[in-house]
């Protein structure tokens, strides 16, 4: 038997209060991809932080995207960003998802959240931005392009892929990489986290 729907309308959401209203609406749009990004400024200061807005946007080049919120209070991720135009995106596992949701807590700059939570930063070659070396999947990038939007204050901050490190067995033939074996998580809202079944791979669609 179907079940009746409750009818919520734009005045319903706008009168709802603050913190109800952005878990409410965080929650709506199902599962997202979850990263810790990682980043320094120019003096060697180390920032780790969650992010839940990761959206693959092209892979020719590949290009990344992720929404940073209004810069009203200091943002350390996209300060340090801006000064280098380096940071990395590290997937998050089981065994440290509660060390990488305290990351969103609001420390100050000249704390590092890798040393907070008990993460380890890893640096590779010459590229200057934190990996988290927990972290089975981890992305170099570089910024591209920022985008203001005015309807809201935010920016979608693009980046290119330069550097991935993955292991090699959760590659399969055809390029896919497959998250189940990597224990990747994803996320829903602004705190719930889920660890994922092993997904269905179908042919390509056609008419």
């Amino acid at each position: 038997m179907v079940k009746s729907l409750k009818s919520i309308s734009l005045e319903d959401i706008l009168s709802m209060e603050k913190r109800y209203r952005a878990t409410f609406i965080n929650s709506l749009t199902g599962f997202k991809s979850v990263s810790l990004v990682g980043s320094q400024d120019l003096s060697g200061q180390t920032n780790l932080a969650i992010f839940n807005s990761i959206v693959h946007l092209g892979a020719h080049p590949p290009l990344i995207g992720m929404v940073v919120r209004p810069d009203s209070v200091d943002r350390h991720t996209l300060q340090n960003i801006e000064e280098t135009g380096v940071y990395t995106l590290n997937q998050i596992s089981p065994g440290f998802i509660e060390r990488a949701h305290q990351t969103s807590a609001r420390y100050p700059k000249e704390v590092s959240e890798f040393e907070a939570v008990g993460l380890t930063p890893e640096y590779k070659g010459d590229f200057i931005a934190p990996f988290v070396s927990e972290s089975v999947i981890q992305l170099g990038m570089e910024l591209k392009e920022k985008v203001p939007f005015a309807i809201n204050g935010t920016l979608f901050i693009i980046g290119e892929v330069k550097h991935v490190y993955l292991p090699d067995e959760i590659i399969q033939e055809d390029g896919f990489v497959d998250l189940h074996a990597a224990s990747s998580i994803t996320n829903s809202g602004l705190d719930s986290y889920h660890i994922v079944l092993k997904g269905k791979r179908y042919p390509y669609a056609k008419p």
